[in-house]
């Protein structure tokens, strides 16, 4: 390794995205990976979460199983302890395999056919009998259902999945309740129709005795005896009539499936999945009423069964019952509406009014799937933005307030399904973020791994917030399945061995720039730099990020690859992507303060109360003895009076600052680097990492107004514009009067 020569052609690489000399080479075309995804090229060959098994008639978490828990359980079962169950423990995990590799190359089915079809392949290279044990085998397996791989169609149809196993937990406490007081509202009509005239007609009496006594009886003589003083109807008309039309309704509702019959394509029940947030908020207008009617049935039942119903007093109550008078509490009893946005229709005009759906509290579970986190689109502005809409709208859900909300990637899904049961069940909306790949993939990784990296690299966090979960962050936000979540980023010890055949080890951050190098497009961002033009000023990406400005200027951030040979590379980064991988960490930097980690209020409470403290031990300590004090300040034997003492000097008065002068109120600015990601040109920072404008020339007006806009303590002041000729002033000026 060259550690003296000067890395001209790197630094200017990482300074302008050229490569210049034969210091740097391309990556296009060449096969390389993050250094730590080396250990899995065969994802196959691995135990992982996925395939997943959506279990047939389930409730709770339970509604989803892992392939490989499984075949565990079923190895537990069946196999006996030591050498006798070994073989049939490897031809279970063979098996396992087997149908693993078929799902990643497409294959589709339910557990038993994919089970089958692995153990016939299995049989003709082990022979019938090893089939006829692995078939038996998977007759003990304790699920049965659809199975899945971690594609970008998984994520709706496992949430779906989810849904109706909620759908089913709430139909059964709905019919329960329907059933019971659709019996007790019978009673009470077939009680009252018994002590009337007419049900001590011969015909009804007959019908009442049954047909092993009817030819022992003259019904025309008993009618004539018990009918005597009978009234024509017991219960009044207003109260039969109400009766009545409360149990028709009960009886016709199309809110739920009757039980048994959930799965019938012929069953006449309102359907409530959708694509589109349109056609679900519409929906749910369209059937207000009905719902509005099926409650005031549900509550005149009710005070009907008990005797409690005053005609004087609920007369005028439910006279005026309407759609608007629903509770959330009545809207909990009916199904929720799901919506499952593909994922080429986020910004579609029928999703427009995502936002508002879910601010608005209607009962309605969304999943929104994100394809690309990347947007090239931006990158010729200098800002490589990273699935702004996306990342940012689980973030933004939670600031509406009141609606569970869950982000993670597919490849988390499985062991996030608690929290997924957790936000279908909850009463009113949730939002669930995904994000899932795409369809064409531009990564060289299989899509279970570029999910999981876009989680490890910070690029899609997992969290979830429940407003309902508590009265506070700490019990409402949740960071939990993140890799290193108190971390900037999650390290690993890589192993490897150097040209001189010696083993070594060294921690490698898997950071937002892995991320981007293994998808193919962004390829210009990257450059190879050969092994004997390795050096002292290269420095890892995590490493770089941490250095101070003037320092980072003269390094160049470089991350750890390995090509097909597992051969150890170094790639340079140039510095428009370092400029989004530090902005990635800004975004993570935030959600570990809603989880408690590097809180900032924390922090300066800490400080505060430890100087108290250590200002309390100061006035505790003993004094010293006063023949010491005395011989300390005078130690001449010549007494002198005191000096006396100076007057304190004034403080300055802060300065008057214009309206139209641009400035910083640079003594508030809380070091979140966000002005300086707009144009680090413009603002820079001093000493104590505060920000103050260094060039004003060397920036825009929509640049200040943009800065100011995205200023966290709103301590940016645009002032007037210097060149009144610049693009779009009228709205800019606008938008910059709050903060002049």
């Amino acid at each position: 390794m060259d550690m003296h020569a000067k890395p001209q052609d790197q630094l200017i690489f990482h300074l302008t995205g050229q490569r210049q000399g034969d210091g740097v080479t391309s990556t296009a075309g060449v096969d390389l990976r993050p250094a730590l995804l080396a250990p899995y090229r065969d994802l196959n060959g691995l135990r992982h979460d996925f395939p997943v098994v959506l279990v047939q008639h389930a409730s709770g978490p339970e509604f989803v199983r892992s392939l490989s828990s499984l075949v565990d359980t079923m190895l537990k079962d069946l196999a006996p302890r030591g050498i006798e169950g070994e073989r049939l423990r490897r031809h279970g995990l063979q098996l396992e395999r087997e149908i693993r590799t078929d799902v990643a190359q497409g294959a589709g089915g339910t557990l038993a056919e994919l089970w089958d079809a692995a153990a016939s392949r299995l049989g003709a290279r082990d022979g019938e009998t090893m089939e006829k044990v692995l078939a038996h085998a998977g007759g003990a397996v304790s699920a049965e259902g659809e199975v899945l791989g971690c594609t970008h169609q998984m994520p709706a149809r496992l949430i779906t999945h989810a849904w109706h196993a909620a759908r089913r937990a709430k139909a059964r406490q709905f019919h329960a309740d329907l059933s019971r007081l659709a019996l007790k509202l019978s009673d009470i009509l077939r009680a009252a129709h018994s002590h009337s005239q007419a049900g001590r007609q011969p015909q009804s009496l007959k019908a009442a005795f049954g047909g092993s006594h009817q030819e022992a009886f003259d019904f025309d003589m008993l009618s004539r005896i018990v009918g005597k003083g009978v009234p024509r109807d017991e219960l009044p008309a207003p109260r039969r009539e109400r009766l009545e039309r409360s149990l028709r309704v009960l009886e016709s509702q199309r809110f739920f499936a009757a039980p048994g019959h959930e799965l019938d394509e012929d069953v006449d029940c309102l359907d409530f999945v959708f694509d589109n947030c349109a056609a679900a908020a519409q929906a749910f207008r369209q059937r207000l009423d009905d719902v509005a009617e099926l409650v005031k049935a549900i509550s005149i039942s009710e005070l009907e069964v008990r005797g409690h119903y005053v005609e004087a007093e609920h007369d005028l109550v439910f006279e005026a019952f309407d759609g608007q008078s629903l509770t959330a509490d009545d809207l909990a009893r009916f199904p929720d509406y799901l919506v499952c946005i593909p994922p080429d229709r986020n910004d579609a005009p029928e999703n427009a009014n995502l936002m508002e759906m879910l601010s608005s509290g209607l009962p309605v579970k969304v999943l929104v799937q994100t394809s690309d986190l990347l947007e090239e689109a931006s990158i010729g502005t200098g800002h490589f933005a990273f699935g702004v809409r996306s990342a940012r709208l689980a973030t933004a859900a939670m600031g509406l307030g009141g609606m569970f909300v869950l982000q993670s990637t597919s490849a988390n899904l499985f062991a996030l399904r608690a929290q997924i049961g957790q936000g279908l069940a909850c009463r009113g909306p949730a939002l669930f973020s995904v994000f899932a790949g795409s369809a064409q993939p531009a990564s060289q990784l299989p899509p279970y791994l570029t999910a999981a990296a876009a989680m490890q690299s910070r690029a899609f966090p997992a969290f979830s917030y429940d407003a309902a979960g508590g009265a506070n962050w700490a019990t409402r936000f949740s960071l939990e399945n993140n890799p290193c979540p108190d971390d900037d980023w999650a390290v690993e010890a890589l192993a490897y061995m150097d040209p001189a055949l010696q083993h070594g080890t060294e921690p490698c951050a898997f950071t937002f720039a892995d991320f981007v190098f293994c998808d193919t497009r962004y390829t210009a961002h990257f450059a190879l730099v050969p092994r004997e033009r390795w050096n002292a000023a290269m420095l890892p990406v995590a490493d770089w990020l941490s250095l101070a400005e003037p320092e980072a200027q003269h390094r160049v951030p470089y991350l750890l690859a390995v090509d097909g040979h597992d051969v150890l590379h170094r790639v340079i980064v140039d510095a428009r992507l370092m400029q989004a991988t530090r902005r990635c960490l800004l975004l993570w930097h935030r959600l570990q303060e809603h989880g408690g980690v590097h809180d900032s209020h924390a922090e300066r409470l800490l400080v505060r109360e430890k100087a108290a403290w250590q200002a309390a031990q100061q006035a505790q300590a003993p004094a010293a003895p006063a023949a010491q004090v005395a011989a300390v300040q005078a130690p001449s034997t010549v007494a002198t009076a005191p000096a006396a003492p100076e007057p304190a000097e004034a403080a300055p008065e802060a300065p008057t600052r214009s309206r139209d002068e641009a400035w910083i109120d640079t003594s508030r600015c809380p070091s979140c680097n966000e002005c300086q990601l707009i144009n680090d040109r413009m603002f820079g920072y001093d000493e104590r990492k505060q920000a103050f404008i260094k060039d004003l020339t060397a920036g825009t007006y929509r640049q200040l107004v943009e800065a100011a806009e995205s200023c966290q303590v709103a301590i940016i002041h645009p002032g007037q514009p210097r060149d009144p000729n610049e693009p779009g002033l009228d709205d800019l000026l606008v938008r910059a009067e709050p903060f002049r």
